[in-house]
């Protein structure tokens, strides 16, 4: 893979994190023009591929609906957990669009967001799901096939780090949820499988997207375990026939909950542009987007038009094997949790 068009992606990506302030909201040109309206979306990691794409095909949208009227869209981008703190304390999101619904209800404890944000827009407010698959060496040179294979002799991982990020926490519960099915529900051999899977991780990155670049790039690592949309853009895209993509025959499922961050749109005057933004992404030309970015989307007759790219694949919800995400994140992921028993070496 040449480094230069990688590199050129993760400056790009590095721009896109860094935000301006959005202070001042609606500014008006010279002579009195229409006003602008300005949007900050803070959001994960490996989603800037999709709102990248995104943002330009809602901008016109707006502009026809509103006789033309502007509106420009900002991302920020980062491990899940680290943005959803850094809206709780004070980066001024109009709205945001996570990897789990804890990221959100994070704000809704703080006051950020109303209690009921599943209940503004379709499917819990969840556009587009996602699962965890493998991205492997080129001939997958350590014949890996299923979760079991990751913690094989000499099997070295590359995952993000499951007490900052979204992505990290799917794959220990995806890998849990595989232990707990392969050992008939036995949660002390689940336990056992995960440890000696963890004692594999070369490196816990910070991000999914960090977790790719130091696979891709810095080549560390016989398998990156990632989200679907991210494996594929990595391998189609700048893996140049370097590495190939392991699907599990049973993995966990990804929802991608968004909301509009209430005290800040209604501080700003940006509710309804916020809304809107928000609902576009449910319309055919996102659904569309989101699948050619290798995200499976909630309009079933888009993701049954890609079947080729996203094929059918057995999943399971966290929630109904680990519970709700107020019982998983301080068992497994708070200080001295589940995560942290497993992961510790000796």
């Amino acid at each position: 893979m040449p480094k230069k068009s990688f590199a050129a992606l993760i400056a790009a990506a590095a721009l896109s994190a860094c935000a301006p302030d959005n202070a001042a909201q609606n500014t008006a040109s010279a002579g009195g023009a229409a006003q602008e309206t300005k949007l900050l979306n803070v959001s994960y990691d490996v989603a800037r591929d999709f709102y990248k794409d995104f943002n330009p095909l809602f901008v016109e949208e707006y502009k026809k609906r509103h006789d033309g009227a502007a509106v420009s869209v900002q991302q920020s981008h980062g491990g899940s957990s680290k943005q959803a703190l850094a809206v709780a304390n004070g980066l001024q999101a109009d709205v945001v669009t996570m990897n789990q619904a804890s990221d959100i209800d994070l704000l809704v404890k703080k006051g950020l967001v109303k209690a009921d944000w599943q209940k503004a827009f379709p499917n819990n407010a969840v556009p587009f799901t996602s699962t965890t698959v493998f991205l492997v060496r080129k001939g997958n040179p350590k014949q890996i096939k299923d979760w079991g294979d990751l913690a094989g002799e000499g099997v070295k991982l590359v995952i993000a780090n499951p007490k900052v990020t979204g992505n990290g926490r799917y794959t220990f519960l995806g890998a849990y949820g595989y232990g707990l099915k392969t050992n008939g529900g036995d949660d002390a051999k689940a336990r056992g499988y995960v440890k000696k899977m963890l004692a594999n991780v070369e490196v816990f990155e910070n991000g999914g997207r960090a977790a790719t670049t130091t696979f891709m790039q810095r080549n560390i690592g016989d398998v990156l375990v990632t989200f679907e949309n991210e494996a594929n853009l990595s391998a189609k895209q700048f893996g140049r026939g370097e590495v190939e993509i392991v699907y599990p025959k049973y993995s966990i499922r990804m929802d991608s909950p968004v909301a509009v961050v209430d005290s800040v749109a209604d501080k700003r005057g940006t509710r309804a542009a916020a809304t809107e933004y928000l609902n576009y992404l449910w319309s055919k030309p996102a659904q569309e987007l989101g699948a050619k970015l290798y995200l499976r989307p909630a309009d079933p007759q888009v993701l049954a038009a890609h079947a080729a790219e996203l094929p059918p694949l057995e999943t399971f919800n966290p929630n109904e094997v680990f519970g709700s995400w107020d019982e998983i994140m301080p068992k497994y992921f708070a200080d001295g949790g589940v995560f942290d028993q497993l992961g510790t070496r000796k």
